[in-house]
């Protein structure tokens, strides 16, 4: 959150080249102030463990946030039961005509599938065109990434030859930007993938910007420039053992998954992993629901699918 001072201050141009949020007597007076709104359409099968840890990043800041969850309606998950999802998700048809100031897109087990090939690939796609008119700001993780910068941009994804997984090394391209507000020069995060975007595919869409990368893991953090849609193929949320999880996962289905790099201490799958990201995770949420969603969001809620037709 901002600190508050008064106008004209002389400290207020320096914090603020020091990427501080500062906030004039004037703009405190003229904020108005009521509970977000956040829809997580999750596509995950693994939906309570993944419920739990969206949760518990954007429940760690001093706002209010109302969150509901999506699923949809042309397939069923068969690792959930129904009554769960009977009590607590929605699907399309019932919160189409609302507006919402936030929006998350999960990633889903696709790696290797053709868009096309998707079970809800046309509903999706059709959830995905109306986020940009109902939605103040939408993040997209990880299979959500590929997926919404094939369908709004045009952009495939390309395949990787072995999954990638583990606790990376990324840099910021652009430390002003809000986003890494209170960042390490080098930040790392989990990646648990089997595709990516060319660095070279998105600095052609003019109206993407590239904000992190990592030398071995790529592309990482981007967003439009309108700052409405963001995009990270990496994992701050994860829990400790999401990695560990995933990887004796596949070896229990006989696969002969490598070693999560930089995860287990010594490479010893039998020592518990050492987390070195929660604290980018909860910097990673906290600024993008603040700064990004509550800082520009319109007071009336309605006035969202306006903005975007006017």
């Amino acid at each position: 959150m901002p600190i508050k001072i008064k106008d004209s201050l002389p400290a207020q141009k320096t914090l603020e080249s020091e990427n501080i949020f500062v906030m004039t007597e004037y703009r405190a007076m003229h904020q108005d102030i009521r509970p977000l709104h956040v829809l997580v359409l999750n596509l995950m099968p693994t939906k309570i463990e993944t419920e739990t840890q969206l949760l518990r990043k954007l429940s760690n800041t001093p706002l209010q946030v109302d969150v509901e969850f999506l699923q949809t309606a042309s397939y069923q998950p068969r690792h959930v039961e129904p009554s769960h999802l009977d009590t607590f998700y929605q699907v399309f048809d019932e919160i189409k005509d609302r507006t919402f100031d936030g929006m998350i897109i999960t990633g889903a087990p696709l790696d290797y599938t053709a868009f096309e090939d998707v079970d809800y690939w046309p509903e999706l796609c059709e959830i995905m065109k109306w986020s940009r008119t109902h939605v103040h700001c939408t993040l997209h993780m990880c299979w959500g990434v590929y997926a919404g910068l094939y369908y709004h941009y045009g952009i495939n994804k390309v395949d990787l030859p072995e999954k990638l997984s583990g606790v990376y090394e990324h840099y910021m391209l652009k430390k002003s930007s809000p986003l890494f507000r209170g960042f390490d020069d080098v930040f790392y995060a989990p990646q648990s993938r089997a595709m990516t975007v060319e660095r070279e595919a998105v600095e052609k869409v003019p109206e993407l910007e590239l904000l992190a990368v990592s030398d071995i893991a790529g592309v990482t953090m981007l967003k439009t420039r309108d700052s409405r849609q963001f995009f990270i193929t990496c994992h701050p949320e994860y829990d400790s053992d999401t990695l560990a999880k995933e990887y004796f996962r596949d070896r229990e289905k006989g696969m002969d998954p490598s070693l999560p790099v930089n995860y287990f201490p010594d490479d010893d799958p039998s020592k518990e992993p050492v987390v070195r990201w929660r604290s980018t995770g909860q910097l990673f949420y906290s600024n993008w629901l603040n700064y990004y969603v509550y800082q520009s969001t319109p007071y009336d809620v309605g006035k969202i699918t306006e903005n975007f037709l006017e």
